[in-house]
């Protein structure tokens, strides 16, 4: 017997421990090389962990144990031979019918069932139980209609929510669960954020009907040329590298007695994903075009959405968007997201009556918000800093001249 022993990989800098979160694989299983056989949880992110050679699995930790890096969590017999498949068994030969004066008519076909209930994976079923759905709501593309993890992706992608599987049962009992790795670092840090910073937030309203109108008319051969769609977080992300540029203390850091101000704008962009709320980063996004930062968000959030994140991809931003409007929010103060110093907030869309060159007129309006650390960002920063987004939002063509009006660049002011 040769045995295998698997040991914890490192999923990046300075982690030194994760969580079994799930087996994807039983004791005494025979994996394949590089299979997934387990999701493990870091304070950063959720990964799954692949099988180092082929052979039968021997489970040394359970799910919800925390293992350090390096340490054993599985054995594998790479000298066990894979099982073999069964043939399928040749069909039986049905004798020949007797001939009738004339056949009975055929019943109706029964009714197929809309989604097939089979039997979930160890992902697949704590991400049934996470999302509230049940598995007949989700179509199993496993064997015999298994349910993997990526089946219950797609139910969520496809618009199913739970809210018609979670009823009231009118008991008094209470449920108790353990939280992950990534949400207890999470609480950690937002509690930290709150002692640790003077963080205040400033507010600002913006008419979107300007980029509205642009987007109605072009969003059709936006698409056309350039494969993805426009949307409203490419013109806020542009907006913000060229109020960055006005303001750099915005996009700063504060690193004992010094203030780190990066000369580059890698933006957080907060997406949601089956695992909760995510920060990937659009890297150099001052460099980007509409249609670089659209793909490049749509990159990211697919990824996210799949549980494909790497940690490279949500470490280094320097300055962070989030989008509370898709889920219906009015106004909200965004929380810093360490060790950055300032965070956007957008919120929904709702028609509200303004006063428009002395008349009252209906229009599409945004409440923006933005907390900053006050320790290096002081008030007047702050809110010149929203209200260059502000008049960004509202002529969109500043965003073709480093957030000037073209009146303004052709009297060199």
């Amino acid at each position: 017997m040769s045995q295998l022993e698997m040991k914890v990989p490192s999923p990046g800098e300075s982690i030194s421990e994760v969580e079994i979160a799930t087996w994807l694989v039983s004791d005494g299983d025979y994996v394949e090389k590089d299979q997934a056989i387990a999701e493990v949880d870091s304070d950063k992110a959720t990964l799954e962990l692949p099988a180092e050679a082929a052979g039968i699995i021997t489970l040394k930790a359970e799910e919800g144990d925390t293992i350090e890096v390096g340490a054993v969590c599985c054995l594998i017999d790479t000298s066990a031979k894979a099982p073999a498949k069964k043939a399928a068994p040749a069909p039986k030969a049905e004798p020949a019918p007797a001939p009738t004066p004339a056949p009975a008519p055929a019943p109706a076909p029964a009714a197929k069932a809309t989604h097939a209930a089979g039997h979930p994976s160890p992902a697949a079923k704590k991400m049934l139980a996470e999302s509230g759905l049940k598995a007949s709501q989700v179509q199993g593309t496993g064997r015999d209609g298994r349910i993997l993890k990526q089946d219950v992706l797609a139910a969520l992608a496809a618009g199913f929510d739970g809210s018609s599987a979670a009823q009231w049962g009118g008991t008094r009992e209470v449920r108790r669960e353990k939280m992950s790795m990534l949400r207890r670092k999470v609480a950690e840090r937002l509690v930290g954020v709150k002692n640790e910073t003077a963080m205040l937030t400033t507010f600002n309203e913006v008419d979107m009907k300007p980029v509205m109108d642009l987007r109605a008319k072009y969003k059709d051969a936006f698409r056309e040329a350039h494969g993805v769609g426009l949307g409203f977080m490419s013109f806020f992300t542009k907006a913000v590298t060229h109020a960055i540029a006005q303001f750099p203390t915005v996009n700063g850091m504060i690193d004992g007695k010094e203030v780190i101000l990066p000369e580059y704008a890698d933006i957080g962009i907060a997406v949601s994903s089956p695992k909760g709320l995510m920060v990937p980063v659009v890297r150099n996004a001052e460099t980007m075009s509409l249609a670089q930062i659209e793909a490049d968000i749509k990159r990211l959030a697919i990824r996210a959405r799949d549980g494909e994140l790497g940690i490279d991809e949500m470490q280094g931003g320097t300055f962070t968007i989030t989008n509370g409007g898709v889920f219906g929010s009015m106004l909200s103060t965004p929380i810093i997201n360490p060790p950055q110093s300032a965070i956007l907030g957008m919120h929904n869309i709702v028609e509200r009556p303004v006063a428009v060159n002395g008349k009252v007129e209906v229009r599409p309006v945004m409440y923006v918000a933005l907390s900053y650390d006050h320790r290096i960002i002081d008030g007047k920063e702050s809110v010149g800093f929203l209200y260059a987004i502000k008049e960004m939002i509202e002529q969109p063509e500043r965003l073709l001249f480093t957030g000037k009006s073209p009146e303004e660049v052709l009297l060199g002011l």
